[in-house]
Formats: C-alpha cells, sequence, structure tokens
C-alpha cells in the first residue's frame, strides 16, 4: 500500500512538472488583456526582462491593440526607474514613432531628454553622450517652446554645457601636461560657450575610489610614471617641430626612365638578344 502510495505522489509530481513547463512554453494565442495583465504583474514584480518578453507576445499577436500605447509608456517609465536608461529609451522611440498622438508626443520627448540627461554616469566620461542630449534639448526648446518642460530642460541643458565645458578643459590640460600645445588649443576652441567662466566654475567631486585615479583633472598621483617622450595621442598633435623635421627629411627621388624599346616580357622573346646584336652590329659599321 506505502509503495502504491509513493508511486501516485510521484507520478503526479512529474505530471504536475511536466504540465507546468508545457504551460510556458506553449502560451500563445492569448487575448491582448492577458498579455497586459501579465505585464502589469511582473512589472510590480520588478522582473522587468518577463515584462518585455509578454510585451513582444502583446506586440506580435495585437499589434493594433489599444492597450499597446499604455504598455509601451509603462515599460519606459518603469526601465528608467531601474536605471536602465538605454531600455527606457528604446521604448519612448518606439511610443513616439506608433502610438503617441500631437498632445502626447512632448511628454514622450520630454521623457527622452530625461533618460539621456540621467544616462550620464559622471561628468568625466562619455563625451559623445552629453553632445547627443545636448543636441536633444536644443531641438526640444525650438520646437515646444510654451511647453511647461522648458524651464527644465534649461536648467539640464545648463548643466550639460558645463560639464562639457570642464571637460574640454581637462582634456586641454591632459594635452598641456604631454607638450601638446596645438591639440590643448584645439579643444580650448571647442568651447563656444561665451557665457561659461572657468573661474566661477565649481568642478564635480569625484568618489574617493575613482579620485585615487582620475585626479581633479589638472594632475595625477601617476604623473611621475608617464615617461617624458612624444605619444601619439590624437590626429591634433602633429607640433611645428615634427613638420620641420619632416620637410627638412624629404629627398628627391629620381625614378629611372623606361626604354620605349623594351618590355617587361623581353625575358620570354627569344628574338630580342639577336635584335641587340644586329643593333650593335649596324652600329659599328657605322
Amino acid at each position: 500500500m506505502k509503495l502504491k502510495n509513493y508511486a501516485l505522489s510521484a507520478l503526479a509530481s512529474l505530471i504536475l512538472l511536466f504540465g507546468g513547463c508545457s504551460k510556458n512554453i506553449e502560451e500563445y494565442n492569448k487575448p491582448a488583456m492577458y498579455w497586459y495583465t501579465k505585464i502589469v504583474e511582473h512589472v510590480s514584480n520588478g522582473d522587468l526582462e518577463s515584462a518585455d518578453n509578454y510585451y513582444s507576445s502583446l506586440q506580435g499577436e495585437h499589434i493594433g491593440s489599444p492597450l499597446l500605447p499604455e504598455a509601451t509608456m509603462m515599460l519606459s517609465i518603469a526601465h528608467m526607474q531601474e536605471e536602465e536608461y538605454l531600455l527606457s529609451e528604446h521604448f519612448l522611440d518606439e511610443y513616439i514613432k506608433r502610438y503617441a498622438t500631437p498632445n502626447e508626443k512632448e511628454n514622450a520627448e520630454f521623457l527622452k531628454i530625461k533618460a539621456k540627461y540621467k544616462a550620464l554616469p559622471n561628468p568625466r566620461r562619455d563625451q559623445v553622450l552629453i553632445e547627443e542630449a545636448i543636441a536633444q534639448g536644443e531641438l526640444f526648446k525650438q520646437a515646444y517652446p510654451d511647453s511647461m518642460y522648458y524651464e527644465v530642460v534649461n536648467t539640464m541643458l545648463t548643466r550639460l554645457y558645463l560639464a562639457q565645458f570642464v571637460l574640454n578643459e581637462e582634456i586641454s590640460d591632459l594635452y598641456d601636461r604631454l607638450d601638446k600645445p596645438k591639440s590643448a588649443l584645439y579643444y580650448r576652441g571647442v568651447n563656444p560657450q561665451p557665457w561659461i567662466l572657468l573661474d566661477e566654475i565649481d568642478r564635480a567631486n569625484s568618489p574617493w575610489y575613482r579620485s585615487w585615479f582620475e585626479g581633479d583633472g589638472t594632475s595625477s598621483w601617476y604623473d611621475f610614471m608617464i615617461p617624458d617622450t612624444k605619444s601619439v595621442v590624437s590626429r591634433n598633435s602633429i607640433s611645428e617641430e615634427d613638420g620641420a623635421e619632416k620637410n627638412e627629411s624629404k629627398v628627391e627621388k629620381t625614378e629611372p626612365k623606361e626604354d620605349k624599346n623594351s618590355s617587361w616580357y623581353d625575358m620570354f622573346n627569344p628574338f630580342s638578344t639577336i635584335y641587340d646584336l644586329k643593333k650593335e652590329t649596324n652600329n659599328y659599321e657605322a
């Protein structure tokens, strides 16, 4: 009797195990509300990866569902709260391109700029991301001059311009330490903001575990380890001395004149030597 009970319980466990697996694998052809409920459930539990998978099912099976715009915006905000800014920007792009009305587009564009702004991990890295965020902010101000988010975007732009200015100054200081005056002058000329005064800027303070390696932008603790040799660090790092040395080292090269009466395949011509002998004989008789 006991053996029979054990066998029945083992069989029931196997049925539940394989039944649960098959349910997850064969989960398709469901109503739109089913997928939307699953997205809400997993977003509430913080499982955004599963929520993204259910969103793909909703979008694939019900491409015209009125639940898609709300689900797209929900996932964009959820990813932004989890500091997954690239995914948040992806869903916002999808929302703007496919679902947003003219009134909703302004809010989505603002959230996209916010995601780009918050994606900057620290002020001394990702120069391209700073430039992209500035470009998007300026486009937003031109497109929505009466927006309720105008001053917020303006504040973000001011901080981004300051971060860009300080980053270019720190790059210029680095080239000064490497004895690259032309490169330093180039990066100082990149800063186009005349309203920014370097003496009035308080540079951002890095955490102690990063400041050991990054320094304050003007010097670092490992300066004594940098050799006093020229290094190739930029396409703009050509000095006048290098140009003078190149000009002095140029030597005129004279190429040998080709004989019009000869060809590269003369070595394969058995009559070429006979022709030379006849030519020499004629010259001798003359």
